[in-house]
């Protein structure tokens, strides 16, 4: 018993100490998806889509919920995050060549036909997407993608 206390001990004195690292925040300007939003033009209701639920994790700009303060959620989420940018990030958009923005929206319907974006960890917490949205982007991202068929 005495050793599962030593063990519990340190365990909450790690997790006390844990407290004052902190992942460094994604936190630019809205204004950074902004050529991505003038160049694929979501309409309002697709705009609204892809703030509430994809712009967290793919744009440099997240908006942190309060559980983002305490560790290691913070650890957690900051993973999330930095995974999200590098698989697609609206904030570079306008860096990327017009084959890898055909590329990353036809990558967008795959996950979001399929089931896997967003992520189920995200719609535990933030609840799930509606099928209405989803056939929303879906239709969108391919009216979005004829910018950039150069056949």
């Amino acid at each position: 018993m005495k050793k599962a206390k030593k063990i519990l001990v340190i365990l909450l004195i790690a997790l006390v100490l844990i407290q004052f690292y902190r992942p460094e925040k994604n936190n630019a300007e809205y204004l950074d998806v902004a050529a991505f939003e003038a160049e694929t033009k979501p309409g309002k209701d697709v705009a609204a889509i892809l703030k509430a639920q994809c712009y967290d994790c793919h744009s440099n700009k997240t908006e942190y919920p309060w559980y983002a303060e305490i560790a290691p959620i913070s650890f957690w989420l900051d993973d999330h995050i930095k995974d999200g940018s590098k698989h697609f990030n609206v904030s570079k958009w306008d860096t990327y060549k017009d084959k890898k923005k055909d590329h990353k929206l036809e990558e967008l319907i795959e996950e979001v036909e399929a089931g896997e974006m967003p992520l189920k960890s995200y719609t535990w917490i933030h609840g799930s997407i509606t099928q209405e949205d989803k056939e929303a982007l879906i239709v969108w991202a391919k009216k979005a993608r004829e910018n950039y068929h150069l056949e």
